[in-house]
């Protein structure tokens, strides 16, 4: 089910109580947009947030909507943040977004346990694709298993805000690196992408690049982006440049012609590790390997 989601560089998060910045985030240029219904919208507005981000879906499948989006006529995906499903807030949420028409898949905040993800199933249907955020130290704790709870869940998110809180240290590389190689290997064990906290201030390029560049590193495919002007940047990062496309495709057809088996290319041995991590570079820039 999650394999029908496409690979996210950059997920473009928007209140879901301005209805203006939905419509603006679709044609942002990001490669998927988050609608969020969670902490960006506070508990007077939450009604009304139902309501604009219902419209917001209705809306976005018209065909002249659709041919407004960047990319030849194809709208980004669209992703809801829910509040927990096990809240009242969240049960409102659903009963909001399941009876008419649904984004293409529903953000689950503050996953503790496996279980939350087959109760989130139960209220928000079995056939749409999940985004567990691991922000918590129990659902750090039990990232494994949450990666693993359901064919429906697509990749996992790293919350480092909520979670440094709850830590209590800083939202800062260094004192959640441990946190976020464990959630890149939680995911790993399930073959899911593991997409990056935001970079909290949008005016600070450089620091953007920083952050993008040691997540991309560690194992992530994407990161979040709170403002359309940090898009670029996350794309430029976590896009293959031309050389590493080059470089993997003669890996990938070194391998082919050799039947499988070990090769020497360019003075260096070729083995399976390298072929497919040269793989995983052709898929990044959406060519087959």
């Amino acid at each position: 089910m999650a394999d029908r989601f496409p690979p996210c560089r950059s997920l473009l998060f928007v209140p879901g109580d301005r209805p203006d910045r939905c419509d603006k985030a679709m044609v942002a240029g990001a490669d998927a947009v988050c609608v969020d219904l969670e902490d960006a919208v506070g508990p007077a507005a939450k009604a009304g947030a139902r309501d604009s981000v219902a419209a917001f879906l209705a809306k976005w499948q018209e065909p002249a909507a659709i041919g407004a989006a960047p990319g030849h006529g194809r709208r980004p995906p669209v992703i809801v943040r829910v509040n927990d499903p096990g809240s009242e807030a969240g049960a409102r949420d659903a009963a909001s977004l399941t009876g008419g028409p649904r984004p293409d898949a529903f953000m689950i905040p503050k996953v503790a346990a496996a279980g939350e993800i087959v109760t989130a199933q139960q209220l928000l249907g079995e056939d749409v694709p999940l985004f567990p955020i691991i922000e918590t130290a129990a659902g750090l704790e039990n990232a494994v298993q949450i990666g693993a709870a359901s064919p429906a869940v697509a990749a996992l998110m790293f919350g480092g805000f909520d979670l440094s809180a709850e830590l209590g240290a800083e939202p800062e590389w260094e004192p959640l690196l441990y946190a976020r190689s464990r959630v890149v290997h939680a995911a790993a064990l399930s073959g899911l992408d593991t997409i990056d906290m935001p970079s909290r201030d949008f005016r600070d390029v450089t620091r953007l690049r920083v952050e993008a560049e040691k997540a991309r590193r560690l194992g992530f495919a994407g990161k979040v982006a709170i403002h359309p002007a940090q898009i670029p940047v996350i794309h430029e990062v976590f896009t293959p440049s031309a050389e590493e496309v080059e470089e993997a495709r003669r890996i990938v057809e070194a391998d082919r012609a050799a039947g499988g088996g070990a090769v020497s290319l360019d003075g260096r041995m070729v083995d399976r590790p390298v072929v497919e991590a040269a793989k995983r570079v052709l898929e990044r820039a959406g060519q087959r390997p």
